[in-house]
């Protein structure tokens, strides 16, 4: 009978660390034993039984912490492992529990949640359909540079509202009186600026322009930013 009862946090028992550690088992649970001896682990051990070719054998099993404790004095040089290990321990807990679908009350709620989320992404790409099909007008159009309300008018979207998001996403910033792009969106040949002087010779002058490159990257970012507001 074990120690004591099973809780649904996932643990790793002394035979999990010594198949990752290529230790022995009995010198796992030697180990485990002195630590908890020497008050260093936070659980206090307790034995679990299993069975191995007909046979019932006794493990202990322990948390995130104790684990890797033990590990980093059995076996320093695979603690590596056993965090990945715990990664992907802690991934499976995260998944969802399939519903009982032979409980029709909760057959029924999975039903509606799937149905309800359909309609959610459905009303997503409805809401984006202005941003996602910009693109087909844009290629037939003219494929020369464009300024920013140019963009704004393919995309159909609100100046106010894609100046603060191109802001925010930090693709352009103020610069005294002009909107500039980053410099790592130049680069990447998403803008051209041209600067010059006005013709009194008075001024000058920096103007960015969205490359096609550009405009169809924005496109996607623009795309993606609709769909997350829905959402």
């Amino acid at each position: 009978m074990n120690d004591i009862i099973e809780t649904s946090k996932p643990t790793m028992s002394s035979r999990e660390i010594a198949e990752l550690t290529g230790s022995r088992h009995d010198a796992v649970r030697k180990s485990a034993e002195r630590l908890a001896a020497d008050q260093i682990l936070t659980s206090p051990l307790a034995t679990f039984d299993y069975e191995h070719r007909g046979n019932t054998y006794q493990e202990y099993r322990f948390n995130k912490r104790d684990s890797l404790v033990l590990v980093a004095r059995l076996s320093p040089e695979f603690t590596a492992a056993v965090v990945d290990r715990w990664q992907q321990l802690e991934q499976q807990e995260a998944k969802p529990a399939l519903p009982d679908f032979t409980n029709p009350v909760e057959a029924a709620r999975a039903w509606a949640d799937e149905v309800e989320s359909k309609l959610r992404a459905e009303a997503a790409l409805e809401h984006a359909k202005p941003a996602v099909e910009f693109v087909e007008r844009y290629v037939s159009a003219d494929s020369g540079n464009k300024g920013f309300r140019q963009v704004a008018k393919l995309l159909q979207a609100n100046e106010r509202e894609f100046r603060a998001f191109l802001q925010d996403s930090r693709v352009m910033y103020r610069l005294g009186g002009e909107w500039m792009p980053y410099q790592q969106h130049i680069d990447a040949d998403r803008f051209v600026v041209k600067t010059g002087v006005t013709e009194d010779g008075g001024h000058s002058y920096s103007q960015a322009k969205f490359t096609p490159k550009g405009v169809n990257w924005i496109a996607g970012l623009w795309a993606q930013h609709k769909l997350e507001d829905v959402a």
